[in-house]
C-alpha cells in the first residue's frame, strides 16, 4: 500500500535571489495562482509569504489577507499556511552593535502574528531557534517563542514548527511540555540554510530522531537539494515540501513554476510507492485545531 505523503509548495518565500527568475509570483494575484495551480499539481497545504510590489520581503497583513481570499474565491480547497517568519531578522549596526542597522527587521510577537489572528488560518510557522541567516541574525528568543506559541494555540491554529538545526527541536520539544504546543506536533526540518543544518540524508536522520514519537514531520532542502531531500524524506517516512522559495529550477538551467516543482515531486514519490493526500486527508492526518470563529 503506498504510503500517504503530504505535499506542502512553498511559493515565495523572502529571499532576495527572485530577480534571477523571469515570472516570480510577487503580487497577491501571482502567489494565489501559483498555490492554485499547485493544488491542481497534488500539494495539498500552500506555505505562504507576501512582499512588496519590488519584490522585497513583507509581513503587511493587506497583503496576506489577499492571498487567502483569492484562493477561497476560486474554490480551492489547499490548505493554507502563512509564515510568521517576517520580523526576525537582526543585523548589528557598525557603530553601535546593540543597536540594529540597516536590514533588521525585528518585530515584537503581536506584530509577527498579526496576520494570523486575523485570518485564522489551518497553519502558521513558528520558528523554534535563533541562527545566523545568511549575513543577518535569525532571532527567535525563548520568551518570544512562548508568547507566540501562546498566541497561535489561543487561536486555534496549527503551528508548523520550522527547525533549522538540532538545537531548535530541543527547544520546541521544552514548548511541547510546558503545554504551549498541542500534541501531536507539526515539524518542518529546514535543510541547507546558511548556516544551519546541511542537507544531508545523514542530518535528516539525525534531526528526525530527535523529534517526539508522536511528531508529524517534513523536511526539504535548498537548490539543488530540493529533490534529494524528497526521497530522503519519503525514505524515512516523512512528509515533504517543495516550491520556489526553496529552489528555483525544474533542472540545471531551466526555470519551473511552484507546480512544475510539485509534479516533479510527485514523480519522485510514486517511484518510492508513496502518494500525495488530498486537503482534507492531510487535514485529518495532521489533526488540525479547530479553527476559532
Amino acid at each position: 500500500m503506498a504510503k500517504e505523503t503530504i505535499v506542502t509548495a512553498a511559493l515565495t518565500g523572502g529571499h532576495m535571489n527572485f530577480q534571477k527568475h523571469p515570472n516570480f509570483p510577487i503580487t497577491p494575484e501571482q502567489i494565489a495562482r501559483e498555490a492554485i495551480e499547485a493544488r491542481q499539481a497534488g500539494a495539498a497545504v500552500a506555505h505562504i509569504h507576501v512582499r512588496e510590489p519590488d519584490g522585497s520581503r513583507s509581513g503587511n497583513p493587506a497583503y496576506f489577507r489577499e492571498v487567502v481570499e483569492r484562493i477561497r474565491d476560486a474554490d480551492c480547497d489547499i490548505l493554507i499556511n502563512l509564515t510568521t517568519g517576517e520580523g526576525a531578522r537582526f543585523i548589528p549596526s557598525d557603530d553601535d552593535p546593540k543597536v540594529a542597522g540597516p536590514g533588521s527587521t525585528l518585530a515584537s510577537p503581536e506584530t509577527r502574528l498579526r496576520h494570523v489572528l486575523e485570518l485564522r488560518p489551518d497553519i502558521c510557522t513558528l520558528d523554534c531557534g535563533t541562527m545566523n541567516f545568511g549575513e543577518a541574525v535569525f532571532m527567535n528568543t525563548p520568551a518570544h517563542l512562548r508568547k507566540m506559541s501562546e498566541m497561535i494555540k489561543d487561536a486555534g491554529v496549527k503551528p508548523e514548527i520550522e527547525v533549522f538545526e538540532a538545537g531548535h527541536i530541543r527547544q520546541a520539544i521544552d514548548l511541547i511540555d510546558k503545554g504551549l504546543i498541542e500534541k501531536p506536533p507539526l515539524f518542518q526540518l529546514c535543510l541547507g540554510i546558511p548556516w544551519g543544518a546541511p542537507a544531508t540524508p545523514q542530518m535528516l536522520q539525525v534531526m528526525q530522531s530527535l523529534l517526539p514519537r508522536d511528531a508529524n514531520w517534513a523536511a526539504f532542502g535548498i537548490s539543488r537539494a530540493e529533490f534529494p531531500i524528497v526521497a530522503e524524506a519519503v525514505n524515512n517516512g516523512g512528509h515533504v515540501r517543495v516550491g520556489l522559495e526553496d529552489n528555483l529550477y525544474l533542472e540545471k538551467g531551466v526555470f519551473a513554476s511552484n507546480a512544475q516543482l510539485v509534479e516533479k515531486a510527485v514523480r519522485i514519490m510514486r517511484e518510492l510507492d508513496a502518494e500525495p493526500v488530498e486537503p482534507e486527508k492531510a487535514r485529518e492526518m495532521l489533526e488540525l485545531l479547530p479553527r476559532a470563529q
